[in-house]
């Protein structure tokens, strides 16, 4: 976290409960600052974890739906689910939750981190943030935190994958950590970063999508007085940002998904991938977008909501 500036004073004394109450402060000099409270630059990760072990049953059925490969093989979002549920159980459902968390602690902390430390540096130094910055620092940050949580992303998707094929084809990871070995072991290190081009394009999408416009959404609404900083400002914001992220980043994430549970030599890079895809049809590109939208959206909602939670009850004291 950044250390406050002359701009900004972190309230410390138990004198200051009227201030803290009133979440305003009078300086020495006579200026009035208002308290905004700033998370640790691993919040976001955290938030984005919680958010994962509740809506991974979406992500599953959206992987399910965006790698069939023949219009015969096709079932709704709702069928689907009920397929994996009769099947392999309510633990099938979580097929994968391993690689999910893996992914969520090494992208969504990268992204989050650097995204949030790059905010609080700039408010520190009595600047705004207009959009075109926060679309650019957003967007860097998930293109880097694209790139770390790859290996993650990957075993994410063949492991959610795995319970769609047949038994004898199938690479029963134990969990995470026994993928990532296995991985290292029969297919060599750069195999854990196939489609990280992909993902890391994807990673600056969503983050322009949630981060970006969740900020800008957020203070147009406090700014006219829709709504108050609250739980249901919170919900309308990261709702209304996860539909922008759907669609920002829909297309990437169905070539995403089948380069990363592809057989080694299928797709001879993205443009390959990309014409197979669109020989079915451009509507190819949007293959499960309802259930990536009720995954994302869900997912988008409660980490947004936690991590203000967090921001909340754990995060520092700030006044600009």
């Amino acid at each position: 976290m950044t250390s406050p500036s002359s701009s900004q004073a972190v309230l410390t004394s138990p004198g200051d409960k009227a201030a803290r109450e009133e979440g305003q402060l009078v300086t020495s000099e006579g200026k009035q600052k208002t308290m905004r409270r700033v998370g640790k630059w691993y919040f976001g990760g955290v938030a984005s974890s919680m958010a994962a072990c509740c809506t991974h049953p979406l992500d599953l059925v959206k992987v399910h739906l965006q790698t069939i490969s023949s219009q015969k093989e096709s079932l709704s979002m709702s069928r689907t689910f009920v397929h994996v549920l009769k099947n392999d159980g309510l633990v099938g459902l979580y097929n994968g939750i391993s690689a999910s968390l893996l992914r969520q602690m090494t992208y969504s902390t990268a992204r989050f981190g650097m995204y949030e430390s790059a905010k609080n540096y700039i408010l520190s130094t009595g600047q705004e943030m207009n959009l075109a910055s926060k679309v650019a620092i957003s967007g860097s940050a998930g293109f880097f935190g694209g790139i770390i949580g790859t290996p993650g992303d990957l075993l994410n998707v063949r492991m959610q994958n795995d319970i769609k094929i047949a038994p004898e084809l199938r690479r029963n990871y134990k969990h995470a950590g026994d993928g990532l070995i296995r991985v290292v072991r029969e297919e060599g290190v750069g195999r854990l970063f196939n489609g990280c081009s992909m993902a890391s394009s994807r990673g600056a999408l969503m983050s322009i999508g949630q981060m970006a416009s969740y900020d800008t959404i957020k203070e147009q609404i406090l700014y006219f007085g829709l709504l108050k900083d609250g739980l249901i400002c919170h919900f309308t914001c990261s709702t209304l940002a996860g539909t922008i992220a759907t669609a920002l980043t829909m297309p990437i994430d169905v070539m995403k998904t089948k380069m990363m549970n592809a057989k080694p030599g299928e797709f001879s890079g993205i443009f390959h991938c990309f014409t197979h895809t669109l020989r079915v049809g451009p509507s190819a590109f949007y293959k499960g977008f309802f259930p990536a939208f009720i995954r994302l959206a869900p997912q988008t909602i409660l980490t947004f909501v936690f991590l203000e939670q967090l921001k909340q009850y754990f995060g520092t004291a700030v006044y600009v």
